[in-house]
Protein backbone atom coordinates (compact mmCIF):
# COMPACT_ATOMS: atom_id res chain seq x y z
CA UNK A 1 0.00 0.00 0.00
CA UNK A 2 1.08 3.77 -0.43
CA UNK A 3 0.66 5.10 2.64
CA UNK A 4 -0.15 8.42 2.21
CA UNK A 5 -2.47 9.03 5.65
CA UNK A 6 0.66 11.09 7.42
CA UNK A 7 3.95 11.50 7.73
CA UNK A 8 4.10 9.73 11.67
CA UNK A 9 3.97 6.20 9.74
CA UNK A 10 7.58 6.53 8.70
CA UNK A 11 9.59 3.54 10.11
CA UNK A 12 13.01 4.02 11.22
CA UNK A 13 16.45 3.39 9.21
CA UNK A 14 18.40 0.58 9.26
CA UNK A 15 20.83 3.17 11.00
CA UNK A 16 18.46 4.11 13.14
CA UNK A 17 17.86 0.73 14.34
CA UNK A 18 21.70 0.01 14.63
CA UNK A 19 22.25 3.43 16.93
CA UNK A 20 19.03 2.24 19.46
CA UNK A 21 20.12 -0.97 20.03
CA UNK A 22 23.90 0.13 20.83
CA UNK A 23 22.76 3.36 23.03
CA UNK A 24 24.16 4.17 26.19
CA UNK A 25 21.21 4.41 28.52
CA UNK A 26 20.66 5.87 32.05
CA UNK A 27 17.64 7.01 34.13
CA UNK A 28 15.80 9.92 32.54
CA UNK A 29 13.59 10.27 35.32
CA UNK A 30 16.53 11.35 37.42
CA UNK A 31 18.37 12.99 34.39
CA UNK A 32 20.63 10.69 34.27
CA UNK A 33 20.41 9.11 30.54
CA UNK A 34 23.22 10.56 28.60
CA UNK A 35 21.83 10.14 25.11
CA UNK A 36 18.45 11.52 25.79
CA UNK A 37 20.85 14.77 27.44
CA UNK A 38 23.02 14.65 24.11
CA UNK A 39 19.66 14.95 22.38
CA UNK A 40 18.35 17.76 24.36
CA UNK A 41 21.44 19.34 24.06
CA UNK A 42 21.50 19.69 20.05
CA UNK A 43 18.12 20.24 19.55
CA UNK A 44 17.79 23.29 22.02
CA UNK A 45 21.30 24.58 20.31
CA UNK A 46 19.47 23.90 16.92
CA UNK A 47 16.76 26.28 17.82
CA UNK A 48 18.86 29.10 19.86
CA UNK A 49 17.32 27.91 22.98
CA UNK A 50 18.55 27.50 26.36
CA UNK A 51 17.59 23.81 26.86
CA UNK A 52 14.91 21.57 25.47
CA UNK A 53 13.33 18.67 26.97
CA UNK A 54 12.22 15.13 25.29
CA UNK A 55 8.86 14.18 25.69
CA UNK A 56 6.60 11.41 24.19
CA UNK A 57 4.47 13.19 21.67
CA UNK A 58 3.68 16.26 19.61
CA UNK A 59 0.36 16.83 21.84
CA UNK A 60 2.36 16.37 24.85
CA UNK A 61 5.05 19.56 23.81
CA UNK A 62 1.86 21.13 23.04
CA UNK A 63 0.43 21.05 26.50
CA UNK A 64 3.16 21.03 28.58
CA UNK A 65 3.62 24.93 26.97
CA UNK A 66 0.29 25.65 27.68
CA UNK A 67 0.82 24.43 31.37
CA UNK A 68 3.51 26.51 32.46
CA UNK A 69 2.74 30.01 30.38
CA UNK A 70 -0.69 30.09 30.12
CA UNK A 71 -2.16 29.98 33.81
CA UNK A 72 -5.81 28.35 33.69
CA UNK A 73 -8.77 30.83 33.32
CA UNK A 74 -6.47 33.01 30.81
CA UNK A 75 -7.40 33.33 27.41
CA UNK A 76 -4.85 31.93 24.18
CA UNK A 77 -4.60 33.02 20.95
CA UNK A 78 -4.45 30.41 18.29
CA UNK A 79 -5.96 29.88 14.70
CA UNK A 80 -9.03 27.90 15.06
CA UNK A 81 -7.76 25.02 12.54
CA UNK A 82 -4.53 24.69 14.57
CA UNK A 83 -3.42 21.05 15.74
CA UNK A 84 -3.92 22.15 19.64
CA UNK A 85 -7.00 23.67 19.48
CA UNK A 86 -8.72 21.14 17.06
CA UNK A 87 -6.98 17.69 16.76
CA UNK A 88 -5.52 17.45 20.64
CA UNK A 89 -9.19 16.57 21.70
CA UNK A 90 -10.13 19.11 23.94
CA UNK A 91 -6.96 18.59 26.42
CA UNK A 92 -6.16 22.09 26.93
CA UNK A 93 -9.34 22.37 28.14
CA UNK A 94 -8.65 19.45 30.26
CA UNK A 95 -4.67 20.23 31.08
CA UNK A 96 -4.47 23.71 31.47
CA UNK A 97 -8.05 24.86 32.48
CA UNK A 98 -7.10 27.92 29.53
CA UNK A 99 -9.98 29.40 26.87
CA UNK A 100 -8.50 29.26 23.21
CA UNK A 101 -9.77 33.00 21.30
CA UNK A 102 -9.70 30.62 18.02
CA UNK A 103 -9.51 33.57 15.26
CA UNK A 104 -9.05 32.56 11.46
CA UNK A 105 -6.12 30.89 9.81
CA UNK A 106 -7.47 29.98 6.30
CA UNK A 107 -4.32 30.92 4.74
CA UNK A 108 -2.31 28.89 7.84
CA UNK A 109 -1.64 32.05 9.76
CA UNK A 110 -2.73 34.15 12.41
CA UNK A 111 -3.14 38.28 11.88
CA UNK A 112 -1.29 40.30 13.91
CA UNK A 113 -4.30 42.49 14.17
CA UNK A 114 -6.47 39.50 15.88
CA UNK A 115 -4.17 39.17 18.15
CA UNK A 116 -4.26 42.68 19.06
CA UNK A 117 -7.77 43.02 19.19
CA UNK A 118 -7.73 40.02 21.58
CA UNK A 119 -5.09 41.23 24.04
CA UNK A 120 -7.36 44.42 24.14
CA UNK A 121 -10.71 42.92 25.09
CA UNK A 122 -9.23 42.12 28.42
CA UNK A 123 -10.18 45.70 28.85
CA UNK A 124 -13.39 45.14 28.13
CA UNK A 125 -14.25 42.61 30.17
CA UNK A 126 -13.01 39.29 28.43
CA UNK A 127 -10.51 37.05 29.71
CA UNK A 128 -6.53 38.55 29.45
CA UNK A 129 -4.60 36.62 26.87
CA UNK A 130 -1.57 34.99 28.28
CA UNK A 131 -0.19 33.03 25.33
CA UNK A 132 -0.65 32.93 21.32
CA UNK A 133 0.42 29.82 19.79
CA UNK A 134 1.64 29.20 16.40
CA UNK A 135 1.61 26.23 14.24
CA UNK A 136 4.78 25.96 11.27
CA UNK A 137 4.25 24.15 9.17
CA UNK A 138 0.31 24.61 9.32
CA UNK A 139 -1.21 21.21 8.80
CA UNK A 140 -4.69 21.95 7.80
CA UNK A 141 -3.47 24.69 5.38
CA UNK A 142 -1.76 22.40 3.51
CA UNK A 143 1.32 22.40 5.25
CA UNK A 144 1.50 26.13 5.35
CA UNK A 145 5.51 27.91 6.32
CA UNK A 146 5.38 31.28 7.96
CA UNK A 147 7.82 33.57 6.46
CA UNK A 148 9.59 35.75 9.09
CA UNK A 149 8.07 39.23 8.39
CA UNK A 150 4.94 37.36 9.63
CA UNK A 151 6.40 35.96 12.61
CA UNK A 152 7.61 38.89 13.86
CA UNK A 153 4.57 41.21 13.46
CA UNK A 154 2.66 38.66 15.76
CA UNK A 155 5.12 38.79 18.08
CA UNK A 156 5.22 42.37 18.03
CA UNK A 157 1.31 42.32 18.29
CA UNK A 158 1.87 40.27 21.25
CA UNK A 159 3.13 42.84 23.36
CA UNK A 160 4.81 40.84 25.77
CA UNK A 161 2.84 37.98 25.67
CA UNK A 162 4.69 34.73 25.14
CA UNK A 163 4.24 32.60 21.92
CA UNK A 164 4.34 29.03 21.53
CA UNK A 165 4.90 28.01 18.57
CA UNK A 166 3.91 24.23 17.38
CA UNK A 167 6.69 23.19 15.08
CA UNK A 168 5.79 20.02 14.33
CA UNK A 169 7.34 20.08 10.68
CA UNK A 170 9.23 22.89 11.75
CA UNK A 171 12.05 21.30 9.57
CA UNK A 172 9.79 21.18 6.32
CA UNK A 173 9.20 24.88 6.90
CA UNK A 174 13.44 24.93 7.18
CA UNK A 175 13.95 23.40 3.80
CA UNK A 176 10.85 24.79 1.86
CA UNK A 177 11.45 28.88 2.69
CA UNK A 178 15.55 28.54 3.23
CA UNK A 179 15.34 30.54 6.86
CA UNK A 180 17.11 28.27 9.35
CA UNK A 181 14.35 26.66 12.43
CA UNK A 182 16.66 28.75 15.00
CA UNK A 183 15.62 31.95 12.98
CA UNK A 184 12.04 31.45 12.78
CA UNK A 185 11.94 30.32 16.50
CA UNK A 186 13.68 33.65 17.34
CA UNK A 187 9.86 35.08 18.07
CA UNK A 188 8.64 32.38 20.00
CA UNK A 189 9.29 32.11 23.89
CA UNK A 190 8.74 28.02 23.28
CA UNK A 191 9.09 25.62 19.90
CA UNK A 192 8.35 22.01 19.75
CA UNK A 193 9.07 19.96 17.22
CA UNK A 194 8.09 16.22 16.06
CA UNK A 195 11.05 13.37 15.67
CA UNK A 196 8.51 10.61 14.36
CA UNK A 197 6.90 12.49 11.40
CA UNK A 198 9.11 13.22 8.49
CA UNK A 199 12.15 12.75 10.13
CA UNK A 200 11.90 8.98 10.74
CA UNK A 201 12.82 8.36 14.42
CA UNK A 202 10.14 5.93 15.66
CA UNK A 203 8.92 8.17 18.91
CA UNK A 204 9.36 11.71 20.20
CA UNK A 205 8.90 15.28 19.98
CA UNK A 206 10.83 17.99 21.75
CA UNK A 207 9.93 21.10 23.46
CA UNK A 208 12.81 24.28 23.81
CA UNK A 209 12.70 27.52 24.82
CA UNK A 210 14.11 29.35 28.56
CA UNK A 211 15.90 27.17 31.20
CA UNK A 212 13.96 28.30 33.66
CA UNK A 213 10.63 27.58 31.68
CA UNK A 214 12.06 23.71 30.52
CA UNK A 215 12.92 23.25 34.16
CA UNK A 216 9.16 23.84 35.11
CA UNK A 217 7.99 21.77 31.47
CA UNK A 218 10.36 18.96 33.55
CA UNK A 219 7.78 18.96 36.03
CA UNK A 220 4.68 19.17 33.95
CA UNK A 221 6.07 16.28 31.86
CA UNK A 222 5.94 14.02 35.22
CA UNK A 223 2.62 15.29 36.02
CA UNK A 224 1.43 14.05 32.95
CA UNK A 225 3.26 10.88 32.93
CA UNK A 226 5.48 11.29 30.32
CA UNK A 227 8.73 10.89 32.36
CA UNK A 228 10.76 8.02 30.73
CA UNK A 229 13.10 6.35 32.25
CA UNK A 230 16.23 4.35 30.11
CA UNK A 231 14.56 6.53 26.98
CA UNK A 232 17.84 6.84 25.79
CA UNK A 233 17.51 3.63 23.11
CA UNK A 234 14.57 6.43 21.17
CA UNK A 235 17.02 9.27 21.86
CA UNK A 236 19.45 7.58 19.63
CA UNK A 237 16.84 7.49 16.98
CA UNK A 238 16.09 10.89 17.31
CA UNK A 239 19.93 12.54 17.20
CA UNK A 240 19.71 10.14 13.68
CA UNK A 241 16.62 11.98 12.56
CA UNK A 242 18.31 16.15 13.14
CA UNK A 243 21.49 15.18 11.69
CA UNK A 244 20.79 12.73 8.24
CA UNK A 245 17.08 12.99 7.85
CA UNK A 246 16.34 16.88 7.44
CA UNK A 247 17.83 18.22 3.94
CA UNK A 248 16.27 14.59 2.51
CA UNK A 249 12.68 16.44 3.24
CA UNK A 250 12.77 18.14 0.27
CA UNK A 251 12.04 14.80 -1.26
CA UNK A 252 9.13 15.00 0.03
CA UNK A 253 8.01 18.39 -1.08
CA UNK A 254 8.42 17.65 -5.25
CA UNK A 255 6.26 14.46 -4.22
CA UNK A 256 3.89 16.52 -2.92
CA UNK A 257 3.46 18.52 -5.52
CA UNK A 258 3.28 16.37 -8.00
CA UNK A 259 0.20 14.71 -5.84
CA UNK A 260 -1.05 18.47 -5.79
CA UNK A 261 -1.06 18.45 -9.83
CA UNK A 262 -2.90 16.11 -10.14
CA UNK A 263 -5.94 16.55 -7.17
CA UNK A 264 -5.73 20.11 -9.46
CA UNK A 265 -6.31 18.29 -13.01
CA UNK A 266 -8.86 15.52 -11.61
CA UNK A 267 -10.90 18.20 -9.29
CA UNK A 268 -10.53 21.72 -10.64
CA UNK A 269 -13.29 23.20 -9.04
CA UNK A 270 -11.25 22.32 -5.82
CA UNK A 271 -9.53 25.38 -6.08
CA UNK A 272 -6.23 23.78 -5.15
CA UNK A 273 -3.29 25.61 -6.55
CA UNK A 274 -0.07 23.32 -7.20
CA UNK A 275 2.12 26.84 -6.56
CA UNK A 276 1.34 27.22 -3.38
CA UNK A 277 2.17 23.14 -1.99
CA UNK A 278 5.23 24.31 -0.67
CA UNK A 279 6.16 21.39 1.58
CA UNK A 280 4.88 17.52 2.18
CA UNK A 281 1.07 18.16 2.96
CA UNK A 282 -1.68 18.30 0.23
CA UNK A 283 -5.36 19.46 1.94
CA UNK A 284 -8.19 19.68 -0.40
CA UNK A 285 -12.29 19.64 -0.41
CA UNK A 286 -13.43 16.78 -2.25
CA UNK A 287 -16.83 15.94 -2.89
CA UNK A 288 -18.03 12.30 -2.11
CA UNK A 289 -15.05 12.18 0.27
CA UNK A 290 -15.77 9.07 1.24
CA UNK A 291 -16.19 7.39 -1.78
CA UNK A 292 -12.63 8.75 -2.99
CA UNK A 293 -10.86 7.44 0.11
CA UNK A 294 -12.51 3.31 -1.07
CA UNK A 295 -11.39 3.87 -4.52
CA UNK A 296 -7.97 5.07 -3.42
CA UNK A 297 -7.94 1.72 -0.87
CA UNK A 298 -8.99 -0.57 -3.96
CA UNK A 299 -6.15 1.22 -6.11
CA UNK A 300 -3.70 0.78 -3.16
CA UNK A 301 -3.46 4.33 -1.55
CA UNK A 302 -4.53 4.89 1.78
CA UNK A 303 -5.09 8.78 2.29
CA UNK A 304 -6.75 10.24 5.31
CA UNK A 305 -9.95 13.26 5.79
CA UNK A 306 -9.20 15.63 8.24
CA UNK A 307 -12.58 17.29 8.22
CA UNK A 308 -15.96 16.39 6.56
CA UNK A 309 -15.44 16.57 2.75
CA UNK A 310 -11.75 17.76 3.50
CA UNK A 311 -9.05 15.00 2.38
CA UNK A 312 -5.26 14.65 3.18
CA UNK A 313 -1.99 13.55 1.35
CA UNK A 314 1.28 13.16 3.63
CA UNK A 315 4.46 12.51 1.77
CA UNK A 316 7.58 11.19 3.42
CA UNK A 317 10.39 8.48 3.49
CA UNK A 318 8.90 5.85 2.81
CA UNK A 319 6.89 6.94 -0.30
CA UNK A 320 9.17 6.37 -3.61
CA UNK A 321 8.52 8.34 -7.07
CA UNK A 322 6.80 5.07 -7.81
CA UNK A 323 4.47 5.70 -5.47
CA UNK A 324 3.18 8.75 -6.24
CA UNK A 325 2.65 7.89 -9.83
CA UNK A 326 0.67 5.01 -8.64
CA UNK A 327 -1.63 7.26 -6.48
CA UNK A 328 -1.39 10.60 -9.28
CA UNK A 329 -3.06 7.19 -11.76
CA UNK A 330 -5.75 6.43 -9.25
CA UNK A 331 -6.66 10.35 -8.82
CA UNK A 332 -7.26 10.62 -12.55
CA UNK A 333 -9.60 7.14 -12.08
CA UNK A 334 -11.14 8.55 -9.24
CA UNK A 335 -15.14 9.08 -9.09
Amino acid sequence: MVDLRSDTVTRPTPEMRRAMAEAEVGDDGFGEDPTVNRLEEVFADRLGKAASLFVPSGVMANQIALRVLAPPGSAVVAGRRQHVVAYELGAAARNAGIQFVAVDDADGTVRPQDVEWARLAANHHQPAVSLVCLENTHMAAGGVPWDLAGLRAVQSAAAGCPVHMDGARLFNAEVATGVPAATMAAASVTVSSCLSKGLCAPVGSLLAGPADVMAEGRIERKRLGGAMRQAGVLAAAGLLALASMVERLAEDHARAHRLAEAVAERWPEAGLDPTGVRTNIVVFSCPGADKVLEHLRQEGVLAEAIAPGVLRFVTHRDVNDDGVERTRRALASAP
